[in-house]
């Protein structure tokens, strides 16, 4: 249900290289790696090779965390984000509400993540796919998922919320209500199941009457604008999400 140990040396110089030369050819693309955990010093390599940002969730609360993981624990977790940050990455980390967690879970993994500061914060909601270990776990209702993103901008007001994976099936026509708390939406599919189609995101956000913030735009705080971007679609393209 979660992914072993992070790169070694050897992945890290690689994928190092790999940054480096494609920053060489499009250095206003900003990269943002997702690599597992990472050891002492190479959040730092990444960094020199142009790396902008670094994604690692805690996903749940530390109590929860061994019924969910058995490869590695969450301070584990923790510790990559922190060294990302150190290394002058910009941090995101966020969670996956819906994994069996108690109120007072979610609280815990929501205080974590306030701590450890991140520049943005991506809510998941599980989607508990037939035949895995949490399949029948459907404990999310709509109301619930607006009060977990309201908990998380309350406890994280300046970073980047972002709605994530699952905001279809649980927040259903509630949808629209998750935009006057969250900054931003991830728009297509996600790593297991297909998201909604972007033009009706795109309808969804004009109908609530907000725009799409532009390359040019910047609301957020002027302490996280340097190192929170607008993301792209693809490496090296102007496309927008999902076109």
């Amino acid at each position: 249900m979660a992914s072993g140990r992070g790169p070694n040396n050897a992945d890290i110089t690689r994928v190092s290289t790999a940054i480096e030369q494609f920053k060489n050819r499009h250095p206003d693309v900003e990269v943002c790696a997702c690599l597992g955990l990472l050891s002492d010093g190479q959040a730092e390599k990444l960094k020199r090779a142009g790396t902008t940002a670094y994604n690692h969730n805690l996903n749940t609360a530390e109590s929860n965390y061994r019924g969910i993981c058995t490869t590695h624990d969450y301070a584990d977790r923790a510790d990559t984000v922190r060294k990302a940050k150190q290394a002058g990455l910009s941090p995101c980390s966020g969670l996956i509400a819906g994994l069996g967690e108690t109120d007072t879970e979610l609280v815990d993994v929501v205080l974590a993540l306030s701590e450890l500061d991140p520049d943005s914060v991506p809510v998941n909601f599980l989607i508990p796919f037939e035949g895995t270990p949490l399949g029948g776990e459907w404990s999310l209702t709509p109301q619930r998922c607006l009060r977990i993103l309201a908990m998380v901008r309350f406890a994280c007001p300046d970073a980047e919320v972002r709605l994530a994976g699952g905001r279809e099936i649980h927040l259903r026509s509630l949808q629209p209500l998750a935009l006057h708390i969250v900054n931003s939406i991830f728009l297509g599919d996600y790593l297991t199941s297909e998201g909604q189609a972007g033009a009706r995101d795109l309808e969804m956000i004009a109908d609530a009457g907000f725009t799409v913030e532009g390359a040019d735009e910047r609301t957020l705080p002027e302490h996280r604008r340097d190192l929170v971007k607008v993301r792209r679609r693809g490496p090296g393209t102007a496309l927008p999400a999902n076109a």
